[in-house]
């Protein structure tokens, strides 16, 4: 789900970084799904306050699967 938020924000690899304090050797080995890559508590923490600080929400488990959207939905024209 890491890779899906980055591309709804436009965001890459060294913009997540930045904004979360991850490094991105940490971010491209969680992403690879790197059986040996796992992301700290804290680093999941710093890693879903970023996207939330960025606009983005996170959707339980509810039967549909669990996903991302943006909080607020974009006026339409």
């Amino acid at each position: 789900m890491c890779k899906a938020a980055r591309s709804l924000l436009g965001w890459g690899q060294g913009e997540f970084a930045t904004s979360s304090g991850l490094s991105k050797s940490t971010i491209g080995a969680f992403e690879a799904k790197d059986e040996d890559a796992r992301l700290t508590t804290m680093n999941n923490k710093a890693a879903v306050e970023a996207f939330e600080a960025a606009g983005l929400e996170f959707i339980p488990e509810n039967g549909g699967g669990a996903g991302i959207r943006f909080r607020e939905r974009k006026a339409q024209p």
